[in-house]
């Protein structure tokens, strides 16, 4: 049976590995703070309101005490990926596989050198979920996820071949999945979404039915997704103004949503800064394109979060 090690068992460690081990396959928890409550309580999932799914969990504290798995599935934040030289090599049988379940950029190259020589595939969620207790996950919308290989790591096709059996296994557990052949090209149209919404429900502190009901808020959302289309064009991959409008059309009919950015900057949390508006602002910048508001918004987000964390004076 298929093993899976879920590094990170919050919102959506906690949803994919519940759905994972519904489907039967042999799914271990790498826990924050939540394992005691798991391990005792079992993994829920209320979804939409209609259903609740709950499945007994195998939780742990430390890495260490973990089985090799066949596929780690990252699932943390990437403000905690200086952690993966740590946590990955233990959860990893000599052949297993990575999937990158994370949002922004180039966040497969930070898993492929923490773990050499294992294949390496992104996977990207297009889902709507929230941890709301220990052990609890309240699934709002969506949970779709693409896939694609890490083509630095396709020696000899395992990352191919990888891609293949983590494709199988999330079909089996009704998760629906696709395959895209340019895994650059699905970051960046994934970055048209997460730049302009993640930024601007904390800027302006509100949810994505508010920035689409507002004419002036979806006009700043439409600007930053032009500037997104800018840069990914400039990277050499052509992203269509259907699919801007795809993106627009879809918020508009979302169950209203606060973005992870938003519930990090109101936990004080470090937001996801570097992957999702540095590092791809730089890849385009450095080849020839201009994205001035996306740069203003990333600029103002680190003045947010730089003035969240200096306590008030007396």
């Amino acid at each position: 049976m298929l093993s899976f090690a879920i590094i990170g068992a919050g919102a959506l460690g906690g949803y994919y590995g519940a759905r994972l081990a519904q489907a039967g396959y042999e799914v271990h928890l790498l826990c924050h703070r939540d394992g005691p409550f798991i391990r005792e309580k079992g993994l829920v999932v209320e979804s939409q309101g209609r259903s609740v799914l709950h499945v007994p969990a195998r939780a742990y504290d430390r890495v260490e005490d973990m089985p090799p798995c066949d596929i780690a599935l990252v699932a943390l934040k990437t403000t905690s990926n200086q952690a993966l030289p740590h946590l990955l090599p233990p959860a990893l049988k000599p052949d297993g596989a990575v999937l990158v379940m994370q949002n922004g950029w180039d966040v497969e190259v930070d898993a492929a050198a923490a773990a050499p020589g294992h294949p390496v595939v992104g996977g990207l969620c297009f889902l709507c979920a929230n941890k709301v207790g220990p052990g609890v996950v309240r699934h709002l919308d969506y949970g779709d996820v693409m896939l694609g290989r890490h083509e630095p790591t396709d020696t000899n096709g395992r990352a191919s071949a990888a891609l293949a059996v983590v494709a199988d296994a999330l079909q089996q557990a009704r998760i629906p999945t696709q395959i895209s052949e340019n895994l650059r090209l699905a970051r960046w149209k994934k970055l048209v979404w997460n730049i302009p919404y993640n930024g601007l429900s904390v800027v302006h502190l509100t949810t994505t039915d508010v920035l689409m009901a507002d004419p002036r808020l979806r006009a700043e959302v439409e600007t930053l997704m032009r500037e997104v289309q800018a840069l990914a064009r400039a990277d050499g991959h052509g992203i269509e103004d259907a699919f801007i409008q795809k993106m627009l059309d879809d918020t508009l009919r979302m169950t209203p949503y606060k973005t992870s950015m938003f519930l990090d900057y109101e936990a004080g949390r470090p937001m996801e800064l570097e992957v999702l508006y540095e590092r791809p602002l730089l890849a385009g910048e450095r080849a020839g394109a201009s994205a001035p508001h996306i740069r203003a918004l990333w600029e103002t987000l680190v003045a947010m979060e730089k003035a969240a964390r200096v306590p008030l004076s007396r």
